[in-house]
C-alpha cells in the first residue's frame, strides 16, 4: 500500500505545500510523529530503521546511484552537517577537478574574487576568477541542468522566474536537500525599490544554486558542479563573490525578438548587465 504523506511537520518548509507517495518515509514518519502502532508493526518498523540507517550510511560513498526514497532518508539523517564538515567531505575532489582549470588561466588558488555568470537563454554558468591585480579571467562554464520560467526578471512569488541582475551569495547551506546550495539575496535593494514602484510586495524569496537536475525559480548544477561552487565560494569567502543573472549573453548577441514583454525598468538593468559583462572579455 502506498502511503501519501505530507512531510511539511518532518523536512521543514520545502514541502509544506506537497506531498510525495513513498513506501518508506510513511512509516518513520508516523514513527517519529508519534503514532500508536501496533507490537508487530513496531517490530517492522525497527527492523526497516535499521535497514534504512544503514544503507544510507552506505550511501554515502554512492549517493548519486541511490533511488529517491533513501536519499530523502539520507537527508534527514545528515541535516545536522556544518559548512566545515561539507569542506573536509569534498575539498580533495574538488581541489582535483579545478587545480587545471586555475593553473591553465595561472591564478592562485583560492582566488581573490570569483562572479558566476548565469545566462538563461544558453542554460550556461560561467565562472570568472580574480587574483590579487583584478585581472579577471575565464576559468570554466557548468550547464544549467534545471531551470524554470521564459526570459525577463522575477516579479512574484510563484512565477516560476530566475532574477535577472546583480547579486552576491547570502550564505550556504551545508544541509540542502539538494545536495548544497548557495542562496542568491533576491529580493535585493534594487527589487525591492521596482517592487514598491509597481505596488508589488510578495516578490517571492530562496532562490538558490544547487545541486541535483531540476528546479522551479532556481539554478540546478548537479551535484558535481555544487561541490565545485559550493567549496569555491567558501573558500575564497562569499563576501567575494558576485552572480550576474542575465537573459541573453549581451557581450554577443541582444534580446529576441520575440521577448516576453517585461516592465519599462528592465532596460536599467540590462544595461547594468552590459557593462558588467564587459569587464568578462
Amino acid at each position: 500500500m502506498v502511503d501519501w504523506v505530507d512531510l511539511g511537520p518532518l523536512f521543514g518548509q520545502d514541502y509544506t505545500r506537497s506531498k510525495v507517495a513513498c513506501t518508506v518515509i510513511g512509516p518513520l514518519h508516523r514513527m517519529f510523529s508519534g503514532e500508536r502502532l501496533v507490537s508487530t508493526m513496531k517490530i517492522r518498523l525497527f527492523h526497516l530503521l535499521l535497514i534504512t540507517l544503514f544503507l544510507a550510511g552506505l550511501g554515502l560513498g554512492f549517493r548519486h546511484y541511490l533511488p529517491w526514497p533513501f536519499m530523502e532518508v539520507m537527508h534527514l539523517l545528515q541535516k545536522n552537517q556544518t559548512i566545515a564538515d561539507r569542506v573536509v567531505e569534498f575539498e580533495k575532489v574538488v581541489y582535483d577537478r579545478l587545480l587545471p582549470a586555475f593553473d591553465a588561466v595561472d591564478v592562485s588558488y583560492p582566488p581573490a574574487k570569483v562572479t558566476f555568470v548565469g545566462i538563461k537563454a544558453t542554460r550556461l554558468l560561467e565562472v570568472w576568477v580574480a587574483g590579487p591585480d583584478d585581472h579577471w579571467k575565464h576559468l570554466k562554464d557548468y550547464p544549467i541542468l534545471g531551470m524554470s520560467g521564459r526570459l525577463g526578471p522575477k516579479l512574484k512569488e510563484g512565477d516560476r522566474q530566475v532574477p535577472e541582475g546583480l547579486y552576491r551569495v547570502e550564505s550556504l547551506n551545508p544541509n540542502s536537500r539538494y545536495h548544497l546550495s548557495l542562496r542568491v539575496d533576491y529580493p535585493n535593494e534594487q527589487d525591492k525599490s521596482y517592487g514598491r514602484l509597481d505596488g508589488r510586495d510578495n516578490l517571492g524569496t530562496d532562490i538558490m544554486i544547487h545541486g541535483k537536475d531540476c528546479s522551479i525559480g532556481c539554478l540546478a548544477m548537479g551535484d558535481p558542479a555544487a561541490e565545485d561552487l559550493f567549496i569555491l565560494a567558501e573558500q575564497t569567502g562569499i563576501e567575494n563573490i558576485s552572480i550576474l543573472l542575465t537573459p541573453v549573453d549581451f557581450r554577443k548577441t541582444e534580446l529576441p525578438a520575440n521577448m516576453p514583454p517585461v516592465p519599462a525598468w528592465t532596460g536599467e538593468i540590462y544595461e547594468t548587465l552590459r557593462q558588467e559583462l564587459n569587464h568578462l572579455i
